[in-house]
């Protein structure tokens, strides 16, 4: 998987090698708050990672769904997996806009999935992000998981938080078409969100690929708050 870097002074690219223990899959574990936040903070990379790996292992959490919202979501979850032999697919029911104050029940939850995955790599929400759900799983991604690869992605929305990600996942053009589609076919009850648009979603796509030069012109971007080479 090819990605880029920022550090103060300098701009540079490497190719991050995510190794496993031999003969073992590569263990991913997708994190996200609502039915459709793991599709659009890092669906690209997702299908990215499972197109370049044959053996891999995805667990996918959604903390909260209820109504047609859970449909949606395993739906739209096994949409960007297929292919993907080895899934775990969890949808949860926690009530949306309260994670908060239901913080000691989350972190139940996630005590009980430290004790069942040890990922090689976690995508969760941005630590900074303004949905008070989003900055709970967060919270609880950091406090649960303390030796793990760790990256938080962005959702773009009317509070206006995007920052500035320091980790950028490069993606094909078709990659991105295959997400946006995806989300759009599956989440039809987002369908009147202002948001919820297929030029909104690549464009923030083109916008991170202009920021770390990627050559495709597309990619996603993660904020990385701890690397160990």
């Amino acid at each position: 998987m090819e990605v880029n870097r920022f550090d103060l002074k300098n701009i540079f690219m490497f190719t991050l090698k995510l190794n496993p223990q031999p003969n073992q899959p590569l263990s991913i574990l997708c994190l996200g708050a609502h039915s459709d936040d793991i599709e659009i903070g890092c669906g690209g990379t997702v299908l990215k990672l499972l197109s370049e790996n044959e053996n891999v292992d995805v667990n996918w959490v959604v903390f909260g769904a209820n109504g047609i919202r859970i449909d949606e979501a395993n739906s739209s979850a096994n949409l960007f997996l297929e292919g993907c032999k080895k899934r775990n697919i969890v949808v949860q029911n926690f009530k949306d806009g309260f994670f908060p104050y239901l913080g000691g029940e989350i972190k139940l939850y996630f005590e009980q999935l430290k004790k069942e995955v040890s990922p090689d790599i976690i995508f969760t929400h941005y630590r900074h992000d303004l949905h008070q759900d989003h900055r709970t799983i967060s919270d609880l991604t950091w406090n649960t998981f303390r030796n793990h690869l760790i990256l938080e992605y962005e959702i773009v929305k009317y509070d206006g938080d995007l920052g500035n990600p320091n980790f950028f996942v490069t993606l094909s053009y078709q990659v991105c078409q295959n997400k946006i589609k995806n989300i759009i076919d599956s989440f039809k009850s987002q369908a009147s969100h202002q948001w919820f648009s297929e030029d909104a979603f690549l464009s923030l796509l083109r916008l991170r690929a202009i920021e770390c030069n990627a050559s495709e012109k597309y990619a996603e971007g993660f904020y990385s708050r701890k690397i160990t080479f």
